[in-house]
């Protein structure tokens, strides 16, 4: 019988990290004939591929950490995908630091407007036919 430790220990086995490896090349080399296609494919073929080199690879891994450290930005997306520990112990930090540096709710200013920078000014609602017509004229309003 199959169990945990067992496929474990077949995944953790040399050569079959090895071919998951090669395999993770592979499908991040067929990306662009799959691209090609229609749809979102190729976005899934790559990230196929990224996951199992980044498993199955100590130089993939180093690799990948020092672009990380050339395109931080890149990097957290990667991590977000694979769903790293790391990025998410990251994200934790940051968000803690955000926090501790952002002023007390009572210094900062309300603001009436939902969208103050944006340019964008809302439309007044539209006038009744009473507002419209002229003072004085002999416009009624439609009796039914």
């Amino acid at each position: 019988m199959l169990t945990r430790a067992r496929l474990q220990a077949f995944f953790h086995w040399r050569p079959v990290r090895l071919s998951l490896f090669i395999l993770g090349l592979l499908l991040m080399a067929a990306t662009p004939a799959v691209a090609i296609l229609p749809g979102p494919g190729g976005i899934f073929v790559f990230a196929a591929g990224l996951a199992l080199a980044l498993r199955n690879s100590e130089w993939a891994k180093r690799r990948y950490v020092m672009f990380k450290r050339w395109q931080p930005r890149a990097g957290r997306w990667a991590d977000w995908g694979l769903r790293r520990g790391s990025h998410q112990r990251r994200e934790a930090i940051r968000k803690e630091r955000e926090r501790l540096d952002a002023p007390p709710a009572h210094c900062v200013e309300g603001i009436d407007d939902p969208l103050p920078a944006s340019g964008i000014e809302l439309a007044p609602i539209d006038p009744t036919p009473a507002e419209v017509a002229p003072v004085g004229s002999s416009i009624e309003p439609l009796k039914r």
